[in-house]
């Protein structure tokens, strides 16, 4: 039968953690539940299906055109490149483009029948039933310190959602075991099965939803202990990572502490709640950590150079926005010597050679290191002296396994939010929010910025507003539009900055990046949640946090 622990730990223990919570001197122990969330995007899926005989064209909305025509060829039972799949630009997705709806099938079958091409495009309604969702949450965190703030015992218990028909795990507890130096820790994850459809990876999978929990328990620690949240964290810094007994091959929170703390101005906080204000208005100061795994996975691309001095590369990745395009010219034309102009860089057709999803931070570290590989390949080509046709090779390129081991590979980051509250009405507003990250290497700032920026967006929905409220008689959303589903639109979003720590990193791969764009997320939630306490006295340990949740502060 299945083993379900083969494939992801569902619980975690080193030390004693119950034992050592007991005999803990200081304690904080709480529940924390977050609320079903759906990606809506702005362009909702859609897909143009065309037959010519037995072979079919897709131009759908993927972030993993590869895996779409893999799926799509096994439905049909068509040979592999009997589909092509053609994504050039995704729009948003933020996850919900990761897999191969049912829509695409329908698409597929209404051209087949009618023989003649159809576009399917799902309406905003359909867009929260069968296109996934972030799973409601129930998270339980114990933490046990001694009187100066050293932790002496930390249990994380989730438990997540998810369909009847398959098991949606994400890394709800994974951060738990390493962010910070405890001798006794103990994570636990359960699934329950709903009648509901299987959720899917939103930006951030859980590692946003169970930072959240750790966060706000860490805040409430360094309150019970009266330290300053910052440096309750500086106290508990772990010199390796202390879940896999191995170093890491970067780490700089304490880096993006320092940089965020001296751009945000955490000097001027007054510790005590309800103590700082603007007018008749309550303003709150919070901090949180953020993590997230630097993954790499094997990519393959093609570069060709031709007799005109201009390049092609070729991969079959996507671009939801990040810049993709932008980077990997970067890359190419950095590796092969020529300026960016010079060098034209195709994505997004599942008859380029293979790449991994568009998701989880990878990108940038697979897709560019294959990028990088195959260039170095067409320069050892074009250095035999033939230049008279167009050069071509293919590489591939995957992490160094004995990295893989030796080394724990993460990003790291602080976020300091401010946020303002009006007692009368308990208005909840985001001011400002400075992130810092050490994310390795920085191949293009602006982008870079622009993802921090998008992702701390995205950690405001989902601290102030994002809920999807299901109908308790038969499980289905009732708030699936645009008027009741809300999220932050311009008149909510304040002075957000980014800022990058110095970090070198040679062991996560060749370009030294660590990626980015779901670490951004991350760490938000918590820092609005803790400077909604600081700003009232009232912890709220649900999201999102409403009006109604602070007028009783």
């Amino acid at each position: 039968g299945r083993q379900p622990d083969a494939r992801l730990p569902a619980d975690k223990a080193r030390g004693d953690a119950d034992r050592a919570l007991a005999e803990s001197p200081v304690k904080v122990d709480e529940t924390y539940d977050i609320a079903r969330e759906n990606h809506n995007p702005m362009e909702p899926h859609a897909t143009i299906a065309s037959w010519n005989g037995d072979r079919l064209t897709l131009w759908s909305k993927s972030q993993f055109v590869v895996n779409e025509q893999a799926e799509i060829a096994a439905i049909f039972g068509l040979a592999p490149e009997n589909v092509t799949v053609i994504c050039p630009f995704i729009g948003g997705a933020f996850g919900t483009s990761l897999r191969t709806w049912p829509h695409v099938t329908l698409a597929a079958m209404a051209a087949r029948h009618v023989r003649r091409p159809v576009k399917l495009v799902l309406t905003r309604k359909q867009m929260f039933f069968t296109t996934g969702h972030r799973p409601r949450t129930v998270q339980r965190i114990a933490l046990g310190a001694t009187a100066d703030g050293k932790l002496t015992s930390v249990v994380h218990e989730g438990t997540g959602e998810t369909s009847r028909y398959e098991e949606f795990m994400e890394a709800l507890t994974s951060v738990t075991t390493f962010l910070y130096s405890c001798p006794n820790v103990r994570t636990r994850y359960r699934l329950v099965p709903l009648d509901t459809g299987t959720p899917n990876h939103m930006r951030g999978p859980g590692e946003a939803s169970g930072v959240f929990a750790l966060e706000c328990a860490m805040d409430e620690l360094a309150y019970k202990l009266r330290l300053d949240p910052i440096d309750l964290r500086r106290r508990n810094e772990p010199e390796i990572d202390e879940g896999e007994n191995k170093p890491f091959s970067s780490r700089s929170l304490m880096k993006c502490y320092d940089l965020g703390a001296e751009r945000f101005g955490w000097s001027r906080r007054t510790p005590e709640p309800r103590s700082m204000r603007d007018g008749r208005l309550l303003i709150g100061m919070g901090v949180a950590s953020a993590s997230y795994p630097a993954f790499h996975a094997p990519a393959t691309a093609r570069a060709r150079l031709l007799p005109d001095g201009t390049a092609e590369v070729e991969i079959a990745a996507s671009d939801m926005g990040p810049g993709t395009y932008t980077s990997m010219t970067q890359v190419a034309a950095e590796t092969l010597g020529l300026p960016v102009e010079r060098v034209r860089f195709s994505l997004g057709r599942s008859d380029y050679p293979p790449a991994p999803s568009h998701g989880g931070s990878w990108t940038m570290a697979s897709v560019g290191s294959a990028i990088r590989a195959a260039c170095m390949a067409v320069r050892e080509e074009a250095a035999k002296g033939r230049n008279d046709r167009p050069i071509e090779a293919t590489a591939t390129s995957q992490r160094n396994p004995e990295a893989a081991a030796r080394f724990s590979m993460h990003s790291f980051g602080a976020v300091f939010v401010e946020i303002a509250i009006d007692p009368d009405v308990g208005t909840i507003r985001v001011r400002r929010a400075v992130g810092a990250y050490g994310i390795g290497r920085v191949v293009n700032p602006r982008l870079a910025r622009s993802q921090c920026t998008g992702g701390m967006v995205g950690g405001i929905g989902m601290a102030l507003m994002e809920r999807t409220v299901l109908d308790a008689r038969d499980g289905r959303p009732v708030n699936a539009h645009m008027a009741d589903y809300l999220m932050p639109v311009n008149l909510d979003i304040p002075q957000l900055e980014a800022h990058f720590v110095e970090e070198a990193d040679p062991h996560v791969n060749a370009l030294g990046v660590k990626g980015l764009g779901e670490i951004a997320l991350v760490g938000i939630a918590p820092a609005i949640a803790n400077a909604v306490f600081h700003a009232t006295g009232k912890r709220v340990r649900t999201l999102p946090i409403r009006i109604e949740d602070v007028l009783t502060a």
